[in-house]
């Protein structure tokens, strides 16, 4: 009997310690997946600005109109250019929506996806390849279903560019970035009792960029490669990262000026309180007081 309660002490023993043994294992498991935690929340907290701001807040429109039925033929740069600036932005950390061929109800859903998406702490950037046309001092982007005889239907089927940058500083965009290549001598010209050509200078909010592909009131020929001059040059400078936004705008404008001989001279409007930088890592843009 002795020898037996020896036994079964010494198995009862042998399988506390194995469970003993078990619970440790389990509880340092545990320790170590806490701290892996703690290590990745922290490491999170500490990545560098650049990485943040990436996913925090870098959206763009992207329209490119092309076949417009008043025109006497397709435009087919305005649609090649919204692609390749479609894959530039993408690869510069931009949520990028495309339309292309866009209607106005196409257009005004795009923007109603891109006030969504818009936070505080949002860089924001409209590109539009297309027709545009002036009225009342105003610049308006031209879809390709508008039925225009008149200036008061460019107002009604057309969409105003200080319209929607009304909207991004409605939404509280920090910075706001417009590139606007419609300075082409639109069939529409001819309808109105009013001298209308090319484009109106266009209101700068606070905090904005604007790119215009000509000099107000002057229309661009389009050159013969698949892309537009202005698209082409931008593409250019896009590339040479990292670069701030001032700086790659200014350099498609005089890129745009020499090679078209003086012919065709774009427009930049800022009115930038920080830098905004371009590039496969972009810094996050540093408030004004902070």
């Amino acid at each position: 009997m002795n020898i037996l309660r020896i036994r079964v002490s010494r198995r009862s023993i042998t399988m506390a310690a194995a469970f003993v043994g078990l619970v440790s294992l389990a509880l340092g498991a545990h320790a170590a997946l806490n701290k892996r935690s703690l290590e990745a929340a922290l490491s999170v907290a500490t990545l560098p600005n650049d990485a943040a701001a990436q996913k925090a807040g870098r959206v763009a429109l992207v329209i490119g109109n092309g076949h417009y039925p008043d025109a006497s033929a397709p435009l087919a740069q305005p649609i090649n250019d919204a692609r390749a600036m479609t894959s530039a932005l993408r690869r510069d950390g931009f949520d990028v929506d495309v339309v292309e061929d866009a209607t106005r109800d196409d257009m005004s859903r795009a923007i109603e996806r891109l006030k969504a998406k818009i936070k505080p702490d949002s860089v924001v950037m409209l590109y539009f390849g297309g027709f545009g046309v002036q009225v009342g001092r105003q610049s308006y982007m031209i879809p390709v279903d508008a039925a225009i005889w008149m200036e008061n239907d460019v107002r009604r089927d057309g969409m105003s560019v200080e319209a929607i940058l009304d909207v991004m500083k409605e939404r509280g965009a920090h910075a706001k970035l417009v590139v606007i290549d419609a300075s082409r001598r639109n069939p529409y010209e001819r309808r109105f009792r009013g001298y209308s050509r090319g484009l109106a200078p266009i209101d700068v909010p606070e905090n904005a960029l604007i790119l215009s592909s000509a000099t107000p009131g002057q229309v661009a020929d389009d050159a013969t490669g698949s892309n537009s001059l202005l698209a082409t040059e931008l593409l250019k400078n896009l590339d040479s990262r990292p670069a701030s936004a001032e700086a790659v705008f200014s350099k498609t404008r005089v890129a745009v000026t020499r090679a078209s001989d003086g012919e065709q001279v774009p427009v930049v409007s800022s009115s930038l309180i920080n830098d905004v930088p371009f590039g496969a890592v972009a810094p996050t843009p540093v408030k004004a007081g902070s």
